[in-house]
C-alpha cells in the first residue's frame, strides 16, 4: 500500500506528498473552474496517470521482450463533460513509438497498454479513443 499525504493550502491549491518517496506536486482548480490554472487540476492527473500508466507497462513489457521504446510518448486530450455533473468524459490518447518494432511486438504492446491498471480503473463512462503511432 502507498500513502499519500494531501494538505489543502487554500485558494484552491494542494499539496500532494508521496509517502514513499517524499516527491511533492501541487494542484490548482482549472481556470474554468473557479481557479487560476498555475498547476495541473485534479482531472489533469487522471489524464497524466493514463498516459504515464500506459507507457510505463509497455515499458516492462518492451524489457521482457528485450526490445527498446525508449523515446516513446503519450499525449492526453481531455474533455470534460458540458453538461452537469462536471466530469470527466473523454481522455483521448496517442501513443507515438520511434523504434522499429515487428508487427507481433507491436501488438502485444497495444494489448499491454490497453490493460494498464488506470485504464482498467477508469468508469466506464468516460470514452478512451486510443491511437498508436509506430515510426
Amino acid at each position: 500500500m502507498v500513502s499519500i499525504q494531501i494538505e489543502y493550502e487554500g485558494d484552491l491549491h494542494c499539496k500532494a506528498v508521496h509517502g514513499p518517496s517524499r516527491a511533492e506536486l501541487s494542484t490548482d482548480a482549472p481556470t474554468d473552474n473557479q481557479g487560476r490554472g498555475e498547476s495541473f487540476s485534479p482531472t489533469d492527473l487522471v489524464a497524466t496517470a493514463l498516459g504515464t500508466c500506459m507507457l510505463t507497462v509497455m515499458g516492462i513489457l518492451a524489457r521482457t521482450l528485450e526490445i527498446d521504446i525508449a523515446g516513446a510518448t503519450a499525449t492526453v486530450a481531455k474533455e470534460m463533460s458540458s453538461t452537469p455533473p462536471r466530469r470527466i468524459q473523454t481522455l483521448t490518447v496517442k501513443i507515438r513509438v520511434p523504434n522499429a518494432i515487428s508487427s507481433e511486438n507491436r501488438e502485444k504492446l497495444e494489448r499491454a497498454a490497453h490493460a494498464c491498471p488506470v485504464h482498467k480503473s477508469l468508469h466506464p463512462d468516460i470514452q478512451t479513443p486510443i491511437e498508436f503511432v509506430w515510426d
